[in-house]
């Protein structure tokens, strides 16, 4: 069914001028925008096209904008969150991460994923890069699936390394058949609303022999490449030592650099790797909640788009956050570029592309999603203006950027489909989903051998 959301503030995000507003209605058609304008312009077009009844959003006092891309989370590690913190990066991976992810059932992962993705679409986020743990990847689609969420996932691929537990060790070739076949099952799905992503983990975790077959593969199917790096001054010392570089160089000799391809973090990018990454045009995701947690340091993101790199902002995972708020994540983002160096650095409109044009500039789909234009995807939240943490007035961008948070958003679509109305989800049982995730994450932490209060 048409439906059509009237009276709101709307902001599109135009590639040269995210900034602008204006109050209006949109229209949307067999799951794309069909009109969009001053009230007079809509109503014309539904007329003229002999629109039939259909679904009416109020959103007087609102803003309407597109749904976050968000491009680097962990669904897996939802089930985790509050049991590993206040550790750094290698520690928390080896000491909390790993045996928790080797511990996951189809269960327990299900639940995992259900968690995250009911908080990522209340919060207004429409679109995700997921990077899964091991084994029973399948559960983490068949969770998208359901959700309604439009979204690019793989699991995680892991063929070398200290002190990875069992259940997360796999040979090179069955990481990579296991890949395949996922791939096989999932890429396209639902007309394309979900992607497969393959997704070595990082270097110290894969072979060469690794990232070169996920690179050979993905590349025959058409699907992205995803994987973390530059994250962490000890990571990148640990790098040095074993191969003589850091991650940066080898994955640029191991050719696995691209448009297709995704990095997480850059926190370490140098000068020189910054207009490398740049005339590869391989993509880089801001995670700034997760690396000042970590202690990774700040991501130079002004310095990466001034050199020319498509970025994109994501939360990463729940128990390095512990939040997968799109929110928090622009207004980290937005203080920290200010702390860096200038306060005229990184403002409100430009924040608010990152979290969405450029996101889905970043996973290739900008030309579907993370604007509002006519003949895209309607892909959008409506957002609560009328807060006391938001009034009185002011410029409707800044309003967002610097005071709304995950409890504003009123509706969210994707596709057209609406999936969040009134706050309430309509794809996800929440009580269920709550109820399961908390039995899930203590029979998880039993098989883990750890405490569920960390």
């Amino acid at each position: 069914m048409d439906l059509l959301i009237r009276n709101g503030t709307l902001v599109p995000v135009e590639a040269d001028d995210p900034g602008r507003a204006f109050a209006g209605d949109l229209w949307v058609r067999d799951g794309r925008i069909a009109a969009m304008g001053p009230s007079p312009t809509v109503a014309r077009a539904m007329r003229e096209a002999g629109a039939p009844p259909m679904r009416v959003l109020e959103a007087r006092g609102c803003a309407v904008l597109p749904g976050f891309v968000q491009t680097h989370v962990h669904l897996c590690q939802v089930l985790f969150r509050g049991m590993a913190d206040d550790l750094p990066l290698l520690t928390w991976l080896k000491e909390r991460i790993w045996p928790l992810e080797a511990a996951h059932d189809p269960q327990s992962l299900r639940a995992s994923a259900d968690l995250g993705l009911a908080e990522l679409l209340k919060g207004g986020t429409t679109t995700l890069l997921d990077m899964g743990t091991v084994h029973h990847h399948d559960a983490v689609f068949e969770a998208l699936y359901d959700s309604g969420m439009r979204a690019f996932s793989g699991k995680t691929l892991m063929d070398a390394g200290l002190d990875v537990p069992d259940g997360l060790r796999e040979t090179t070739d069955e990481a990579l058949a296991e890949s395949d076949r996922l791939a096989d099952r999932w890429h396209n799905a639902d007309d394309g609303r979900l992607g497969y992503a393959y997704a070595p983990r990082f270097i110290l975790s894969c072979t060469e022999a690794l990232f070169r077959g996920a690179l050979t593969r993905a590349r025959a199917r058409g699907c992205r490449l995803h994987t973390h790096a530059a994250e962490h001054p000890g990571e990148r010392a640990a790098v040095n030592a074993v191969y003589g570089c850091d991650d940066v160089e080898q994955l640029e000799k191991w050719g696995f650099v691209g448009p297709d391809v995704v990095i997480a973090h850059g926190v370490q990018l140098t000068p020189a790797q910054r207009r490398a990454m740049a005339r590869s045009k391989t993509r880089v995701t801001h995670c700034p909640s997760a690396n000042m947690k970590l202690g990774s340091g700040v991501a130079k993101v002004v310095k990466m788009q001034r050199a020319g790199i498509v970025m994109g902002l994501g939360a990463d995972g729940a128990p390095c956050n512990n939040n997968l708020d799109g929110w928090v994540e622009m207004r980290h983002a937005a203080l920290l570029a200010k702390r860096l160096d200038r306060t005229t650095d990184l403002p409100a409109p430009e924040v608010l592309k990152l979290a969405t044009l450029d996101g889905a500039r970043c996973l290739g789909i900008d030309d579907q999603v993370g604007s509002l234009a006519l003949g895209k995807k309607a892909d959008i939240q409506v957002v609560s203006l009328g807060g006391v943490h938001q009034e009185p007035g002011g410029s409707t961008v800044a309003r967002l950027v610097y005071a709304t948070q995950s409890r504003d958003v009123r509706h969210v679509l994707v596709g057209g489909r609406l999936v969040v109305r009134d706050g309430r989800l309509l794809s996800l049982d929440e009580d269920a989903v709550l109820d399961r995730a908390r039995h899930e994450a203590r029979s998880l932490c039993r098989r883990a051998g750890l405490s569920i209060e960390g």
